[in-house]
């Protein structure tokens, strides 16, 4: 019998075979780890596509939205300039000349403003000025050269007589002085009628009626009938006891508030802009929460409570309105609010 020993066969078989699966498994990881890298590096190439379109959605985004404050802003100096439209074609003008004040009007000699203007502009006829009217740059034109202008050019022109007023002569300046101070009573004697501010009523974001609420979502706390100004410098700036004409048929007390809005929100649409924002206290339900927007208002300034005030938080500001509430119409309650529909008794005074 001859024994033949197979143990070291068995062995080398075993062995390769644990080679082979070694060898097999660090395949497959090679395998894995390359599909990994690649499927990362995909990933990556997604996400970088994905960012830069998310970047361009919001710089679009920003751009549209720039693009809806712009077109609010154009819409309502489009409504004002019809609003003045409006005004002089119902003073039955033939023919008007815009021009830019500051623009023009401050840099023309008088002789260009009267040739320009008045003749080629406006086709001047009859000229009426205010007795002490100064025209041209540096106010070198007066009514002697107008006058004179007016003989050679073949059109007439007069002079008014002033106006006093408790002594007072009314002039603009007279006015604005009353209106910076707050003396909404001294503006409405020198004008015969209270400083008005009119306008369509745009919308906000709709956050005051929240404040003050009866419930939580009822939405009819001190809601807001918000008119925006052109221009960054109004007359006058605080908070006022008013008179609201426009949306019924006899005016609706109210409290105001006109100066520039403040915001970080760059969704807020009226965000540092001048406004006038004007709570009714007597809400006509015909109107519901929605049916002021769009009507053109007449909004009467009678008397200054206080200047702007800054509150710590959303609780004393609801405060503060409400007492701005309360004070209104305690000054209604008294009696103080006169009526300037006719004009007051006033004095001339031939100054020529």
């Amino acid at each position: 019998m001859i024994l033949i020993n197979l143990l070291p066969h068995r062995e080398e078989k075993r062995r390769r075979r644990r080679q082979a699966f070694f060898m097999g498994l660090g395949a497959a990881a090679l395998a894995g780890a390359a599909i990994a890298l690649g499927w990362n590096a995909v990933l990556g190439e997604l996400t970088a596509q994905q960012n830069s379109r998310n970047t361009f959605l919001q710089s679009e985004i920003q751009r549209l939205e720039n693009q809806i404050k712009d077109i609010a802003s154009l819409k309502t100096e489009i409504e004002a300039l019809k609003a003045r439209q409006q005004v002089v074609e119902n003073f039955q003008i033939d023919r008007n000349m815009p021009v830019h004040l500051l623009n023009e009007l401050a840099a023309q000699t008088p002789e260009a403003f009267i040739n320009e203007v008045l003749v080629q502009g406006l086709g001047a006829r009859y000229v009426l000025v205010g007795d002490d009217f100064r025209f041209g740059a540096k106010r070198a034109g007066d009514y002697a050269m107008l006058d004179a202008a007016g003989q050679a050019q073949g059109f007439d022109v007069a002079r008014m007589n002033s106006y006093e007023v408790r002594g007072l002569r009314v002039s603009s300046s007279a006015v604005r002085q009353a209106l910076g101070a707050g003396d909404m009573e001294a503006a409405a004697a020198l004008l015969g009628r209270p400083y008005t501010i009119s306008g369509h009523v745009v919308h906000g974001r709709k956050l005051g009626r929240a404040l003050g609420a009866s419930a939580d979502g009822a939405q009819d706390g001190f809601r807001t009938l918000n008119l925006r100004f052109a221009h960054w410098k109004p007359a006058a700036s605080g908070i006022f006891a008013v008179l609201v004409h426009g949306l019924g048929d006899t005016p609706l007390p109210g409290v105001a508030n006109l100066g520039v809005r403040p915001s970080l929100d760059p969704n807020d649409v009226n965000g540092g802009r001048v406004l006038l924002e004007t709570h009714c206290l007597q809400w006509p339900d015909s109107l519901g929460a929605e049916g002021a927007y769009g009507k053109i208002i007449r909004v009467e300034l009678l008397h200054k409570l206080h200047d702007e005030l800054k509150y710590d938080g959303l609780d004393a500001l609801t405060a503060g309105i409400a007492k701005d509430c309360a004070d209104a119409r305690a000054y209604f309650a008294s009696g103080h609010a006169r009526s300037y529909t006719e004009t007051r008794r006033q004095t001339t005074r031939d100054r020529i």
